[in-house]
């Protein structure tokens, strides 16, 4: 019987033939190749094909570069991506790129036009930055608009022949949706990680040292902040303008101004977080609600809490206040409950009696009186603390708590700090 020419293409010479097709269909998966670079980044840049592996040799290969093709630059020890101090030195253009093991310093210092070490463009989105030593540039890595893209495990060291203020930014992320910032380690620049204007991004496991702020959020929401640790900034972690983020065991050590500011940010979970070190406030939080404060460890600040300007609706307990000099400064006239569901916070500075022995006070703590808003609203008054009408009215108000002015109450404050925020007071 005769077989119909058409059968062809159901035996072993059709899978053949249709396999052939599908080569011709994709062939930068069929001719992809790993290049050894030893002379000019700049031609193996354009002789390259999507899928190629560069695989630099050590040495200094002279920018800037223009990566417009789906590749991978790997560098051996010792290899310098090098710009002239004018713009920046690795543009990335097209998508899945990475960059590795790679030296790159010498970008311009206009931050008009925004001269990086590394500039992600839009375009390049599952970009791959890893490993690498990002030095002496304005903005280290900037994202400007990469979805999903990854910056690990890089060392990045700002300017510092400059200003703080003219400084760039040591990472810095424009609407990058996905976006994932872990485990670099960031020095002098202006602000160690910068988001604006994005979604969905995580940022855990860095390192952030000897900056204005060590994160900096504004516009960008339902974000992950998380396991960093922010040593000797002017602020640790600034959250601003901001919704629906997750705040998870950061630590501030030795900050400044600030450990953790809070302006129209609304709806975070702020928990397991330490600030320790004497910065003038550990927390500060400006006109933002729905928020919850649990168990934080907030020790050895001029203030612990400053709690400002109509915030609504926020949950603060089962935290740990320890030698704060004031534990917290609210101006104001409601009364504002810190504990939840029979839980309060610790207070160092709170001599109680606990007769049934369940870890929860007998008397209420309430951290201001009237004299301390006296003295916020008109310091000069500092003057009178010790006069025997201020003592008087003191001693009024123990006795007749309806006398206060309104302010925050905790009314089940624990007579020890759990044993979880123990054991990370102590790391």
């Amino acid at each position: 019987m005769t077989k119909r020419p058409g059968n062809l293409w159901r035996g072993k010479w059709g899978a053949a033939a249709v396999f052939a097709v599908a080569l011709l269909l994709t062939p930068n998966i069929a001719l992809s190749k790993s290049v050894i670079v030893d002379g000019s980044l700049t031609t193996a840049l354009h002789e390259a094909a999507d899928g190629d592996i560069l695989r630099l040799k050590q040495g200094v290969y002279e920018g800037p570069f223009v990566i417009d093709k789906s590749i991978k630059i790997i560098g051996d020890r010792g290899v310098t991506l090098k710009g002239h101090d004018q713009g920046t030195v690795v543009r990335v253009l097209a998508p899945n790129v990475t960059l590795k093991n790679l030296k790159i310093t010498g970008s311009g210092i206009s931050l008009a036009e925004q001269n990086s070490g590394i500039f992600l463009d839009k375009t390049a989105e599952n970009a791959v930055v890893e490993n690498n030593q990002v030095e002496n540039n304005l903005i280290g890595i900037y994202v400007s608009g990469a979805k999903n893209s990854m910056v690990r495990n890089n060392h990045i060291i700002g300017r510092q022949d400059l200003r703080i203020n003219e400084r760039g930014n040591g990472i810095q992320i424009w609407n990058a949706p996905g976006t994932i910032i872990e485990k670099n380690t960031i020095e002098f620049g202006r602000d160690g990680i910068f988001v604006t204007t994005s979604k969905k991004n995580i940022f855990r496991g860095n390192i952030l040292k000897n900056l204005r702020f060590a994160i900096h959020y504004m516009y960008t929401n339902r974000s992950e902040v998380s396991d960093n640790i922010s040593i000797g900034n002017h602020i640790g972690y600034a959250l601003m303008s901001s919704t629906h983020l997750k705040v998870k065991n950061n630590l501030s050590s030795g900050d400044r101004d600030r450990g953790f500011l809070f302006n129209y940010t609304n709806r975070v979970k702020m928990t397991e977080n330490v600030v320790r070190g004497g910065p003038e406030k550990c927390i500060f939080i400006y006109n933002s609600n729905k928020n919850e404060f649990t168990e934080n460890v907030l020790s050895d600040c001029l203030i612990g809490i400053h709690f400002t300007a109509g915030s609504e609706r926020n949950v603060i307990s089962g935290n740990a206040f320890v030698g704060n000099q004031t534990q917290v400064k609210y101006v104001g006239t409601r009364w504002l409950e810190w504990s939840k569901d029979g839980v309060g916070n610790h207070w160092s500075d709170h001599v109680a009696f606990d007769l049934d022995k369940n870890g929860v006070a007998d008397s209420v703590y309430r951290p201001n009186d009237l004299t301390d808003q006296i003295i916020w609203k008109y310091p000069s008054a500092r003057l009178l603390m010790n006069s025997p009408a201020v003592q008087v009215l003191k001693y009024a108000q123990s006795n007749f708590p309806a006398l206060h002015p309104g302010g925050v109450v905790d009314s089940a404050p624990l007579m020890q700090m759990p044993e979880k925020l123990a054991k990370k007071a102590q790391k």
